[in-house]
């Protein structure tokens, strides 16, 4: 896992402006959001924020005191060390010729990913898995030439009950 490197599960209201209220914070503490993603929660009216972030302990628990002190953040959990962790990325990769694309093709099988789109000269392929595995997927892939990358963001759940 990457040097002060945090995922925080919040449970905030589900209403207009929270989502601009949260990232706001984070920039007035002088934080980098690395990735946020929200969606709806497992309770009606509230939504889950899994925050991507940098920052050594201080300022970690500095970023949480001010979170808690927003009327819209029902929860807030550090779940960095213990939580399944995906993100969902699309590549757009350069295909030079057909050893290529047969070596491409093979990347993707042994990292269980899924081509989703074909052009004679380009595939665009689907991953989903931590940033480790992401990363070593498009750094595979780079010497063909990648053309795009999306990433979501990372989302996160807890282990456990």
């Amino acid at each position: 896992m990457l040097e002060n490197y945090h995922v925080i599960s919040t449970l905030v209201e589900d209403k207009p402006g929270v989502l601009q209220k949260v990232a706001g914070l984070f920039n007035r503490r002088g934080f980098n959001i690395d990735s946020i993603t929200v969606g709806e929660s497992e309770v009606e009216g509230l939504s889950r924020m899994v925050i991507t972030v940098r920052a050594d302990q201080k300022g970690l628990e500095q970023v949480t005191k001010q979170l808690n002190k927003v009327i819209d953040v029902i929860k807030i959990k550090d779940i960095t060390k213990n939580a399944v962790q995906r993100e969902l990325c699309l590549i757009k990769v350069n295909i030079p010729n057909e050893k290529a694309r047969a070596e491409i093709m093979q990347y993707t099988n042994i990292f269980r990913a899924k081509i989703v789109d074909v052009t004679e000269e380009t595939l665009i392929i689907e991953l989903t898995g931590d940033i480790e595995k992401i990363d070593a997927f498009i750094s595979l892939l780079k010497g063909y030439g990648i053309k795009k990358i999306s990433r979501t963001g990372l989302t996160a759940m807890a282990r456990g009950v």
